[in-house]
């Protein structure tokens, strides 16, 4: 996990991203995210109206390619802010003015903190309140309440020019439980969760919404399916939280300090960007197509594209990008004239691509190069003047010199393979790998290797007796052996033939002539022919015709 602040560019796998302050929330960000040179905005849930203590959202430098915007309320208007702070006090001076308990339920992080300063401003400045007990009901908005008492310095100028915390309130106080609630008069409970569905938010209006005097006050949106969202439309009845139904004689007043932009909000902002691609995301599926619709009015005379996907509804889109390579380093010192080849590595890096020297590689990347010397040793016990030989026939360049260290004889071919008569049974090719380079050595080894065949070799007499000797001793243990498999019974006799019997029937086979005696006319003639194929297959091809 990384922190990251506003404006801050970060890049991961070459993806780069950066934010911008979008006045939903304390710290709450939009993100504007580059791929390959196309840009995206997500603008999560913003507003761009400042309020009491957060600043607006942002307007980033730049026109994105595709901007991701919430569509909240579609093509609702939200009233001026000192309108709706006006009604909101009014309501809740009128009630606790007729002795009436204030209910509202709202959310722990952001529009709790927004109407505590409202609340305990207007307190101080009206003495006869003070006297009436504001409490906040939520220990997740009694957590957060301390992270904005420390982050004063991320919100607007009228927090940071204020002489003392504004978050440190003398007319608030927070509750635990209702259990230590003590209801024996006017009061103003601001409590959690903010769509009346359970917790002390809903205990509290069940204990209150039969009585006249009390109010509740709806300071944010309402999510259809909840109680909050029903009670708006005023019915008479409403269902308990233990199933009974009681009168709804309380006064409901909605009025909206929701931190998400309004239609207005959301027109003005995407004229100023004009991005080509709009996408509406996070609204209710009518209010997504009414913006739609007005945003198509908009931006009639453009050619904007606008999109209202579904949830979990992939959304395509192609773009058509120049792939250019930027020169950097050494080769950046001197123009190249028109036409002229720029030789060098080229190195991708995310999704941009760079021309440099191979000395600059480890300065302008997290590569480095690496030279590569190959060696390759190869039977030859011929004379190594043959080799020069046959290597000037081919190559131009072929010199003949004597190694230093071990004072053997060498030839440079090409400049760049060393071949070395390493003993009077090998040599050894050396050089620094490339592709030229291995051109070279891979046609030195081809050459050698036909040296090689093609030398007559010179055998001596006593050898060549030996080697026909044992080559006679492995044809007849062969043969033998392929008698076995053909007859079964086979054994040396004393005579030094061999002796096959099948079924009583015996046969006496000479191995040097040939010849076979047996009674048995069949068996004797199986017998020649099969000593016949065997040793036609054993015996060795001669290498040259008598």
């Amino acid at each position: 996990m990384q922190v990251i602040d506003f404006h801050q560019t970060v890049e991961v796998n070459g993806i780069r991203f950066w934010c911008y302050t979008a006045g939903h929330v304390l710290g709450a960000a939009m993100f504007m995210v580059d791929i390959a040179g196309v840009r995206v905005l997500y603008t999560g849930d913003y507003s761009r109206e400042e309020d009491r203590h957060l600043r607006a959202a942002e307007t980033p430098q730049f026109s994105p390619d595709v901007c991701i915007i919430e569509s909240t309320y579609g093509v609702q208007h939200h009233q001026p802010r000192h309108t709706r702070e006006k009604r909101f006090t009014d309501v809740i001076h009128s009630t606790i003015s007729q002795g009436g308990r204030v209910l509202i339920p709202a959310f722990a992080l952001g529009r709790a903190q927004e109407l505590l300063l409202i609340l305990d401003e207007y307190w101080a400045n009206h003495p006869e309140l003070q006297n009436i007990p504001i409490y906040y009901a939520s220990p997740l908005a009694k957590k957060c309440l301390t992270v904005y008492e420390t982050y004063t310095l991320s919100m607007n100028d009228r927090i940071q020019n204020a002489k003392s915390n504004p978050f440190s309130f003398k007319h608030v106080s927070a509750l635990s439980s209702i259990e230590v609630f003590k209801d024996v008069g006017p009061s103003v409970v601001m409590a959690s969760p903010g769509g009346l569905q359970s917790g002390l938010s809903r205990q509290l209006f069940d204990m209150w919404c039969s009585d006249k005097k009390n109010s509740c006050v709806l300071p944010g949106y309402v999510v259809e399916g909840t109680l909050a969202k029903t009670i708006i439309n005023e019915p008479k009845e409403v269902t308990l939280m233990n199933g009974l139904t009681a009168p709804l004689n309380m006064q409901v007043h909605y009025i909206s300090f929701s931190a998400h932009a309004d239609s207005a909000q959301t027109s003005a902002f995407l004229e100023e960007l004009n991005p080509p691609n709009i996408i509406l995301v996070h609204g209710e599926a009518n209010e997504m197509g009414r913006l739609k619709q007005k945003l198509i009015s908009q931006f009639a005379d453009r050619n904007t594209k606008i999109l209202t996907p579904k949830n979990c509804q992939s959304v395509e889109m192609y773009f058509n990008s120049q792939k250019m390579a930027k020169t950097i380093g050494k080769l950046a010192e001197k123009t190249p004239e028109v036409g002229e080849t720029v030789s060098g590595l080229l190195v991708k890096k995310g999704f941009t691509y760079q021309i440099m020297a191979a000395d600059d590689l480890h300065v302008f990347s997290q590569l480095s190069t690496a030279n590569i010397t190959q060696r390759i040793t190869i039977p030859y016990s011929g004379a190594f003047n043959v080799i020069q030989h046959r290597l000037k026939q081919i190559y131009e360049s072929v010199a003949q010199s004597v190694d230093e260290e071990s004072g053997v004889p060498t030839l440079q071919v090409h400049e760049c393979v060393t071949v070395k008569h390493e003993s009077e049974k090998h040599v050894s090719l050396h050089w620094a790998s490339d592709p030229m380079s291995d051109m070279v050595s891979d046609s030195i080894v081809a050459l050698v290797l036909n040296i090689n065949r093609d030398v007559p070799k010179i055998v001596n007499e006593s050898d060549a007796i030996k080697i026909e000797e044992e080559n006679e001793k492995k044809a007849e243990k062969v043969m033998q052996a392929l008698l076995v498999s053909l007859f079964g019974d086979v054994k040396v006799g004393e005579n030094g033939k061999l002796i096959i019997n099948i079924d009583g029937n015996v046969a006496e086979l000479n191995k040097e002539s040939g010849e076979v005696e047996s009674e048995n006319e069949g068996l004797k003639e199986r017998v020649r022919t099969a000593f016949r194929r065997i040793q036609s297959s054993v015996k060795p091809i001669p290498v040259s015709a008598p």
